[in-house]
């Protein structure tokens, strides 16, 4: 019995509860265990949960024995976080030999502990229980506790998820996804799925991955004839004749008003003949090769009876909606097969792509700038311990860059005084690998001058030339340019390529002629602008740029889970 008073000992059980309430440590809704966030990630640190149990599991990115043996450290990490858990492990407990190896996976009970003072950890767990232990061979392990180079983890994709760095860029890169679907579903954007076969070329470049059966049907033909050769034409005929002969006698029967059940019969006879005909003349057709018509593939063969494609842009496809629904975006990956080893490039990458009816080009600047400032934003907000590991590894700036971004208005010039200003430069002894002239596609090193140098700020081109931009885009009065608009960023150059598309029926029908492109594959596009055609105009941004920029990474292929160049495309 205690002696204090029934309110005070209210008050005392009331003051545990809420004490007990505050530490509580949160477990994963689906998993048996606590995400080390959950603990690390705690404005205290994780030291209000002193004396708390939790069950944790991760993979080992250090250990080591200390004491004689007696006990060992481990670094826990489980991907929620880029801080690790310290982790006291006595011998008693389990083998310490096999806990320590990095990369070893483990579960693992106990309390979570204050630190001795003095110690960088403000937690750390002592455990009483090793649930699991996913092995791992150290003269085997590929990636061994020293510093790995991003290019040497390129070889080993499988496991690279594992290193500080691929994680964080995985956080940032879902960080990312889920800011981009925020922002536009806020925005009042509906979400619309574009197809990744495609029968048109958004670009009108050509550099485009086909898609076809048309040579393993042409393998399993040749595989096919050869275990089984096609028939003679002697027995073609055979089975010609043999038709013949049992249809007349189907008719004889009938002449003679023969029984049912031996017409029935001879009637069965004749269908089988029929049918083994039409077997035999499907055989006999089978050539070896790829099926060929006036001395070109022919594709009525393929597939889907027709050239397709791996898209290059869902922007068209994405079009027939917002000439129907209003606001609408696309985030998908797309593709190109284009021969190019730079680090700015991929044959598979991502692209977020709205479409937005009853806007024109200025509308089309203001929702760019938007949300990338909101990206930017997203990014501070919640994903700060990542950038922090990126500024301290990578480039010291980023966090820098990211709030300068989310705060400055985006400069906006022409592209003829985007022009000028190059050719002002270059007056003053700036030099350029690529001439500046009007004309001209403004190449990485210009785009940065302006970016970096010039304004050291986003900046908005606009009003490009007509010949160097693509023939959906709207033409302006001059007929000399189009308007279209690039948003260029420190760091990476253009992010974001849009326009405001053309609306007008007899205007794109003769950019698309002008171009060279047949008319047939656009009728449907034309369609469009036959049937209620509306202003409209829309952009597309390049989510692996966006996490260059962000991260300060420089080449493109360690942004994105598994990169798909010329010559690699692993797992």
């Amino acid at each position: 019995m205690s002696d204090q008073p029934p309110v005070a000992q209210l008050a005392a059980a009331t003051l545990s509860d809420a004490a007990a309430a505050v530490a509580v440590v949160p477990k994963h809704e689906f998993s048996d265990r606590v995400p080390i966030r959950s603990i690390l990630g705690r404005p205290d640190g994780g030291s209000g949960l002193a004396g708390q149990r939790a069950r944790v599991g991760g993979w080992v990115k250090t250990g080591r024995k200390q004491g004689s043996g007696s006990f060992a450290f481990l670094e826990v990490n489980d991907g929620s976080c880029p801080m690790n858990l310290q982790v006291i492990v006595d011998s008693a407990v389990a083998d310490l030999g096999l806990l320590v190896p990095t990369g070893t996976c483990v579960a693992l009970e106990g309390v979570l502990k204050a630190p001795p003072e003095g110690t960088k950890q403000k937690i750390e767990l002592r455990v009483e229980e090793v649930v699991h232990v996913g092995p791992v061979d150290p003269a085997k392990y590929p990636l061994p506790k020293t510093k790995l180079t991003l290019e040497f983890l390129r070889d080993v994709v499988h496991l690279r998820p594992k290193t500080n760095t691929i994680s964080a860029v995985a956080r940032i890169r879902n960080a990312l996804a889920y800011a981009t679907h925020t922002f536009f579903q806020k925005h009042g954007f509906l979400y619309v799925h574009t197809p990744i076969i495609t029968t048109s070329d958004c670009e009108g470049a050509g550099e485009m991955f086909q898609v076809t059966t048309l040579i393993s049907e042409a393998d399993k033909a040749e595989k096919e004839l050869i275990k089984n050769p096609p028939p003679s034409e002697a027995e073609i005929e055979a089975a010609k004749l043999l038709v013949k002969e049992k249809g007349e006698a189907v008719a004889q029967l009938k002449s003679a008003k023969a029984s049912k059940a031996d017409i029935t019969a001879s009637v069965a006879e004749l269908t089988k003949a029929k049918e083994k005909l039409s077997k035999l003349e499907e055989r006999f057709k089978l050539k070896p090769g790829i099926p060929q018509k006036d001395g070109k593939i022919d594709y009525d063969h393929d597939f889907f009876a027709r050239q397709a494609f791996l898209t290059v842009s869902g922007q068209l496809q994405v079009e027939t909606y917002a000439c129907a629904i209003s606001s609408v975006y696309t985030f998908g990956p797309t593709f190109r097969a284009e021969q190019s080893h730079t680090s700015r490039h991929l044959a598979e990458f991502w692209m977020v792509e709205p479409e937005i009816a009853f806007a024109d080009l200025k509308d089309d600047m203001n929702c760019a700038e938007a949300y990338v400032r909101f990206l930017c934003s997203w990014l501070l907000d919640n994903c700060l311990d990542d950038m922090e590991f990126m500024a301290k590894n990578f480039d010291k700036t980023c966090i820098d860059r990211l709030r300068m971004v989310a705060s400055t208005p985006f400069e906006r010039i022409s592209y003829t005084e985007a022009v000028e200003i190059l050719v002002d430069s270059v007056k003053g002894g700036k030099q350029f690998e690529n001439k500046v002239e009007w004309g001209i596609d403004l190449a990485s090193e210009h785009e940065r001058y302006l970016t970096e140098v010039k304004f050291q700020k986003p900046v908005i081109v606009y009003n490009y030339p007509k010949g160097i931009k693509a023939f959906y885009m709207r033409l302006n009065d001059d007929s000399k340019t189009v308007a279209a608009m690039d948003v260029l960023v420190p760091k990476v150059g253009e992010l974001i390529g849009g326009s405001q598309r053309e609306e007008r029926y007899d205007v794109i029908r003769d950019r698309i002629l002008e171009m060279g492109l047949p008319l047939d594959p656009y009728e449907w596009y034309l369609d469009l602008r036959r049937y209620g055609t509306v202003k409209h105009c829309g952009f597309g941004l390049g989510f692996e740029r966006m996490i260059l920029f962000a991260t300060g990474i420089d080449n493109i292929r360690d942004v994105i889970p598994f990169p798909r160049y010329p010559g690699r495309a692993d797992l």
